[in-house]
């Protein structure tokens, strides 16, 4: 099994955190998305979508999108750290926020910073107006995730879940738009300070 990535991407990272939480190691391949690596007739073999990260099993089955990762993970290797819930309303919670997260939050973060940025206009539509639009849902986006954090301790409830993990990627991504946490947000800064302490994102982090 081997993972093939950019470490610095924040789906890469999404899945790196989750691994770390899970206290796994899987061997990783760096993809070079800058250079056009994962946009290649060799990679799009084995990734449908062309993106990183994508698991590659030992028979050569392979699995992309990030979540999609983390939920082969957590059924290949099942432990008693349920991070997509331990019971079914705890699942739903879950699944919930974190798709709110993702969606809301991070989803929009992309959209704005390759459409602000043109990044990778050398292989995509890039629409400068949509990206000031995407952004702007972000910044509203905000106020509602730090609401959550005022009666939750975690984004989905009272145990850590990959939610926090979705929200954890996009505090750090949103700083490419110039948008920063701050005391306006005392809650979501409180929170992204406590989910930074813990063991397993210290450990992703030095990787």
């Amino acid at each position: 099994m081997k993972l093939y990535e950019k470490a610095p991407t924040p789906n890469s990272l999404r899945v790196s955190l989750f691994i770390a939480e899970k206290g796994i190691e899987i061997p990783r391949v760096d993809v070079d998305i800058r250079g056009g690596e994962n946009v290649t007739d060799e990679f799009k073999a084995k990734s449908p979508n062309g993106k990183i990260p994508l698991l590659e099993l030992d028979d050569e089955t392979t699995i992309c999108e990030s979540v999609a990762i983390c939920r082969y993970i957590d059924a290949a290797f099942p432990t008693n750290h349920h991070l997509f819930g331990e019971d079914a309303l705890a699942i739903g919670q879950v699944e919930m926020w974190n798709r709110i997260v993702e969606f809301q939050g991070l989803y929009a973060a992309f959209q704005a910073f390759r459409n602000i940025t043109g990044i990778y206009k050398d292989r995509e539509r890039c629409v400068e107006a949509w990206g000031k639009e995407s952004k702007q849902r972000l910044e509203e986006f905000l106020p509602e995730l730090e609401k959550r954090l005022t009666t939750s301790p975690y984004v989905a409830g009272d145990k850590f879940s990959v939610a926090d993990i979705t929200a954890y990627v996009l505090c750090g991504f949103m700083k490419n738009l110039d948008l920063h946490l701050d005391e306006s947000l005392p809650a979501l800064l409180a929170w992204h300070r406590k989910i930074s302490e813990r063991p397993a994102f210290i450990e992703a982090s030095t990787k």
